[in-house]
């Protein structure tokens, strides 16, 4: 059996998969934040629980929202204080006296969608996050590349060019991302940053959710933004596809959920790609939520 192990700001899912990645036992609970010693004991209780139900000793696999240090098994983690650079893949292995992985909650999620059974064909998979942030993850032959830092697939941190600035018109003001710089293309592309960008250039504060109603409805601003937008985000797309060349690109997130974005991507994507590129596959994730766990256990999957 394989353990997967979401580990979120509130909440600790553990999923449990067999070996044709078919789920058969869940749990939920709320993540111990402030304390390490409770977070340790939670996890146990999890897998000691899950050990007991299903009668085996399952493979570990634990996503964090976080950079992973590989060499030192710690986590960078400001959404689980309790966790923040702590030897948590080592205690955890000699507490439940088995091989723990650990890895970036964003590349479980594109490794989930890479060991899908549509997309298993696909030797490269590039998984891009539209959502409250603008994170990815990239997957070699059913395995993260995670590099040498852990922080392979932080595609969200690429600065804005100066070609993007000119589709912006230089008119959204700089926010602060929360890698604590200014120009990061994840303030521009995430959910906020799409209700950012209308804002500034139309004078309305809107949800994702009402902006997308306007453009349905043929709101003519709306109708602009989406076109803007689609542009900054086909720009930001031919610069991380020169670097990654995917086979699949996978778009996840709260975003992922507005149907124009696959089918306006082919329409914009081919004049920023390299002049001899041609376009992956494009898809909407197909796990969502369950995706985090789903990956997770997959750490430890060979097929």
């Amino acid at each position: 059996m394989y353990y997967g192990f979401d580990m979120g700001g509130t909440k600790i899912e553990l999923a449990v998969f067999n070996e044709a990645l078919e789920p058969v036992w869940q749990k939920r609970i709320a993540t111990p934040k402030e304390s390490y010693a409770a977070l340790l004991e939670a996890l146990r209780q999890l897998t000691e629980q899950a050990d007991s139900e299903l009668g085996c000793k399952g493979k570990i696999g634990i996503g964090v929202p976080g950079i992973v240090n590989h060499e030192k098994g710690t986590v960078f983690t400001t959404n689980v204080p309790a966790a923040q650079y702590q030897p948590l893949r080592h205690d955890l292995e000699t507490i439940l006296q088995r091989p723990v992985k650990i890895e970036n909650d964003a590349n479980c999620f594109a490794l989930s969608e890479a060991w899908d059974p549509a997309f298993r064909h696909y030797p490269t998979v590039l998984g891009l996050i539209l959502g409250t942030g603008v994170g990815g993850g990239f997957v070699i032959n059913g395995t993260v590349l995670p590099g040498k830092n852990g922080i392979a697939g932080e595609i969200g941190h690429i600065n804005m060019t100066l070609e993007g600035d000119k589709l912006l018109g230089h008119q959204v003001p700089e926010t602060l991302c929360g890698c604590g710089k200014t120009g990061c293309f994840e303030t521009y592309l995430s959910g906020p940053g799409f209700e950012r960008i209308f804002t500034a250039f139309y004078g309305e504060k809107l949800s994702a959710v009402d902006i997308i109603a306007r453009y349905y409805d043929g709101d003519h601003n709306a109708k602009l933004h989406v076109e803007r937008y689609m542009s900054l985000l086909a720009h930001y797309l031919g610069n991380v596809l020169s670097v990654f060349d995917p086979d699949l690109l996978v778009i996840g997130g709260g975003l992922s959920q507005f149907e124009e974005i696959y089918r306006l991507l082919p329409e914009y994507l081919p004049q920023y790609l390299y002049g001899v590129a041609s376009l992956p596959a494009i898809h909407k994730a197909r796990y969502g939520d369950s995706g985090g766990a789903r990956g997770a256990a997959c750490l430890n999957f060979s097929g």
